[in-house]
């Protein structure tokens, strides 16, 4: 057996883990980080496909790395990312007859001309949606990528706006992405980019907050575009690590951590599959799910009754499939707002007997298929048009392409994926006629399929755990304090099962790594250790009833 110690030990190298290294070296400390897989990134990796091809196995545009602020302090263009964007950001052709499509430009001007065609109106509103984002950008983010409450940027965001506006812009970020729409938008085009952008997330459309997902999707696609990594996803990922080795960490792959070590309700260390032992000095940052962390990694018995109690309520996001493809050529779309898009969002476009329906209620449609265990015929799907963003992904005039749906809440078996990839695969070829001739090769990647290849996405699910309220802010995980701190000192959740949970933005792993740096701090540190472990004591006590 093998054993070294470190400050840190980092337990998984997703890019939570990787930004957490980074952080935690800038601050001189001397950092390992375990992955069990053969290379790093989680769920932002690629690999070769097909002779020339290169596919995204999991996540693919990158909105919200572009404009994270925690990503773009670590400087990653130095070390190797290069963006790269397709012509135009999002297009949601809805029936056969749609012949442009609702079409997200990368220029807000264009996009308003767009939706001016059905309401001038439309075009204003659009404008002036975009003048109010730029005008709360940097504090919005900054209070949805901190630690939870948000009082800094809570109050630069009030300074900016003012009581009034402050108000009804909380009011706002709380619709449903069906209400947004109706309220902004007198023409569907507005309101199907609203809805369309929201269903990246599992909110349902008519769910609290769906809206904050559509908008802030649609705004972020006005702002930074919808950007891949030239060559492939994992090549953030990569830039990652060598960001991370620059400052000084040591990253190990291919021997995942089996235990994490506890001495005195302390964490001490962590021990791999193949029997080595890392010591950790100060702290143990776990980039891994929760259910992972406190049912597999920790002694039993360390955890408290009802913190299992709470875990067993855990809401996974719903399960996806994903079809890889590699294509012959360019998706031959009858909507011509599709040809240029990176991003396509296609289907929930026709009812139970094939007649056409309105896009939101297709939509509201497909949302009650999925949590009543039905089965859609016709799908919503989001497909990813790799080289057209990037044309280093295929050979020329070929198309690396991926479409994926979601599985209804607990059917995740195979053949219902493989039901599901068949029925996409049939909205893809109403869409685009010809779609199905153009396919060389493709490749389905069920919900137990993407959890073997990352175990964090349990049935497939690629959120980290559902994204609606219940589960979000102090109720992410569990109950209790909505950040990194767990109820064993000096260790730390630094994946997306906390606040502000999914998504590839870094926040959750450089939030966990600043609370060990301040926990480490002399005296003040102590205070806060015993503080937080206090609070959480409290939250997870067993009620008197139950002694």
């Amino acid at each position: 057996m093998t054993r070294t110690s470190s400050d840190a030990v980092v337990v998984g190298g997703g890019h939570h883990g990787l930004v957490a290294a980074c952080v935690l070296a800038d601050a001189g400390w001397d950092v390992v980080v375990l992955e069990g897989a053969a290379d790093v990134g989680g769920a932002v990796r690629s690999a070769p496909g097909r002779a020339g091809f290169v596919v995204d196995r999991f996540s693919a545009f990158y909105p919200l790395a572009a404009a994270s602020p925690v990503l773009r302090d670590l400087d990653l263009g130095a070390h190797g990312l290069q963006w790269a964007h397709a012509p135009t950001v999002v297009a949601h052709p809805h029936g056969v007859d749609d012949e442009l499509g609702a079409v997200l430009y990368r220029d807000p001007e264009r996009t308003a001309q767009a939706l001016a065609a059905q309401s001038p109106a439309d075009a204003q509103t659009w404008l002036t949606l975009v003048e109010q984002w730029q005008r709360i950008r940097d504090p919005l983010l900054d209070a949805l990528l901190t630690a939870w409450p948000p009082v800094a940027p809570a109050a630069r965001l009030l300074a900016r706006l003012g009581s009034a506006d402050a108000l009804r812009l909380a009011r706002f970020l709380t619709l449903s992405a069906s209400r947004m729409g109706e309220e902004l938008f007198e023409g569907e085009l507005g309101r199907r980019l609203i809805a369309g952008n929201a269903m990246h997330a599992d909110a349902p459309i008519d769910g609290v907050v769906s809206g904050t997902f559509g908008w802030l999707l649609a705004m972020l696609g006005q702002d930074v575009g919808f950007p891949v990594p030239r060559g492939g996803a994992g090549e953030l990922a990569q830039a990652l690590r060598r960001r991370a080795e620059a400052a000084g960490a040591q990253v190990l792959t291919r021997d995942p951590v089996s235990a994490i070590v506890v001495s005195g309700r302390r964490a001490v260390g962590v021990r791999t599959a193949a029997g080595h032992e890392v010591a950790a000095r100060r702290a143990v940052l776990a980039d891994v799910s929760a259910p992972a962390l406190y049912e597999q990694l920790l002694p039993s018995g360390l955890v408290p009754r009802r913190l299992y109690e709470d875990l067993r309520r855990f809401d996974w996001d719903l399960g996806t499939v994903k079809v890889d493809y590699a294509l012959a050529g360019p998706v031959p779309w009858r909507a011509a707002g599709a040809h240029g898009a990176g991003t396509v969002h296609v289907g929930a476009d026709l009812d139970e007997r094939g007649r056409p329906i309105d896009a939101l209620q297709g939509l509201v449609r497909w949302n009650a298929d999925l949590r009543s265990r039905r089965v859609p015929r016709v799908p919503f799907g989001l497909v990813g048009q790799m080289t057209t963003a990037d044309p280093s992904r295929s050979p020329a005039g070929t198309e690396s392409l991926w479409a994926y749906t979601h599985v209804p809440k607990g059917m995740g078996e195979d053949a219902v994926a493989d039901q599901l990839a068949a029925n996409l695969e049939q909205v893809l070829e109403r869409h685009a006629p010809g779609f199905t001739d153009l396919v060389l090769e493709r490749v389905v990647q069920r919900p137990s399929g993407l959890q073997s290849e990352d175990a964090n996405l349990i049935g497939g699910a690629v959120n980290g755990g559902t994204s609606q309220l219940h589960q979000q802010l102090v109720f992410r995980p569990t109950p209790g304090l909505g950040g990194s701190r767990t109820v064993v000192e000096r260790l730390y959740l630094a994946s997306a099962a906390i606040h502000p949970g999914g998504g590839v933005h870094g926040a959750c792993g450089f939030l966990a790594a600043r609370s060990a740096l301040r926990d480490a701090m002399p005296v003040l540190g102590g205070l806060r250790r015993r503080a937080g472990s206090a609070l959480l004591d409290r939250v997870y006590r067993a009620p008197r009833s139950a002694r």
